[in-house]
This record gives structure tokens, sequence and C-alpha cells, in this order.
């Protein structure tokens, strides 16, 4: 099962080196950045991440309020990791309860120590998610980390899975959008994504692009570009950008 974390840090240089350290986890997935104590405050409600990471720099107290006002809104607090140039707010942070604090430059042993003691302190059972296709007195369970996407005909759903096989469902795609966990999306009347295996969207001829031993391209239509503009953010957030 996956940590999802926050960074909340108004210098683009230190946020961009912590998400690129970060990448080499794949239990930790990236749910939202910040800039700010106010936006970040809005980010940590909106997507309550297991982990926040904030750089404290020259506006320190100003996050430390924000975790107390956090106590006002949410069940528990996230695990929250502080860092700065300088020790300045170590006594601060120790106070407010963060489970770590570094000293930038980011430093990719401390980055490692820090996520391995996460890992045993406040371990996540890996218990897979799972669909039930029932069939009369057949019941077969899919694990929808292994679903690719999802393809309807008529009233049959078929299931592409990663290891090639294609299993078929007695029943509407609708009937499953709603049962399918986060991270699948509806692109299209007739298909629904694993976004985990998105490796392209194409706006010019209105495709995504599936990878994994193959690649596998799904039209989306305008009907649901939200979904896609959604997915796109989705994507961009851990992603480094090269623009032409």
């Amino acid at each position: 099962m996956e940590y999802t974390y926050n960074i909340i840090d108004s210098n683009a240089t230190s946020k961009l080196q912590l998400q690129l350290y970060l990448e080499e986890y794949e239990d930790l997935t990236c749910s939202g950045v910040a800039t700010s104590a106010s936006e970040g405050l809005n980010t940590l409600l909106k997507h309550s991440p297991d982990l926040v990471l904030i750089n404290l720099g020259e506006d320190g107290m100003d996050y430390f309020q924000m975790v107390t006002e956090l106590n006002q809104y949410m069940p528990s607090l996230p695990i929250i990791i502080g860092y700065a140039t300088t020790k300045k707010y170590a006594y601060n942070a120790i106070k407010s309860g963060f489970f770590d604090y570094w000293i930038l430059p980011h430093n990719e042993f401390d980055i490692r120590k820090t996520i391995l003691r996460l890992r045993k302190l406040h371990p996540k059972q890996d218990i897979p998610s799972t669909i039930c296709l029932k069939s009369y007195n057949d019941y077969r369970y899919l694990d929808t980390k292994n679903i690719l996407y999802l393809k309807s005909d008529n009233n049959t759903t078929d299931f592409y899975m990663k290891d090639g096989n294609v299993i078929s469902a007695f029943k509407t795609l609708k009937s499953f959008e709603d049962k399918l966990p986060e991270g699948f999306i509806r692109i299209h009347q007739s298909y629904i994504l694993n976004s985990r295996y998105v490796s392209r969207i194409n706006y010019g001829k209105s495709i995504c692009t599936l990878s994994h031993d193959r690649e596998e391209e799904l039209p989306f239509s305008k009907t649901y570009k939200d979904k896609i503009d959604m997915l796109k953010e989705i994507l961009s957030k851990t992603a480094v950008k090269a623009l032409n």
C-alpha cells in the first residue's frame, strides 16, 4: 500500500530536488503541492495525505500555526517533516510533534533514513484491492493493480490485464465505474483506464497511451475532457517537465 504525501515549499529548487529523491520510493505518491501556509492548509484538507514535507524557510512560525489549525479539522494529524537551512526551527518542530527535521540542502542519506524509519514505525499492510466478478455460482477476484483498462461492448465489459489476459464480465461499464478504487478514470463511453499505467496524453489526437510490456492507445472523448484534464494534473505533480 502506498503512502501519499504533500510538499509545501515556496523554493522551486528545493521542491524539485526533494521530488527527484522521493521518486526512488515506489510506495510514496505525491497527492499535492503548495507554496504557502494558507495554500498548504487548503491542500492538506483536500487530500488528507499520510505525510507532509514543509520548507519552513523564513515563514516557519506560519507553518507551526497551520499545524495547530489542522487539529481543528482533522481527526488525526499526518506525519510531518520540516526542513530549513538552519536549526532555527528545530525546537518548535519537536514541540509540534514533527516526525523529523532536515537541514538543507537535501541529503539523500537523511531522506533514506527517514523513509526507512517511517516504514518501520508506521507500516502499511499491503492488502491488494480486489474487484469481484460474479457469474452464477462462480466468483472471480481481480487485483485492481493488475488491470490496465476496461472496455465496454454493449452489456459486456472486458478487463484487459497487464499479463495480456482479457477477462469478460456480463455487466455494463457503468456498473463498475463507482466500484473501482481511486486512480481508475473514465475517459470515454467505452473505456475506463488505470492511471498508474498512463505514459502519454495526446490532446491533438485525443489519445491516452498506456505502457507496460506493450503500449495500448485508448481514445478519449470531449464529454470526458474534464477527467483528462484532472488526470494530467495528477500525473504532472511528480513529473519533471521539458518544454519545447
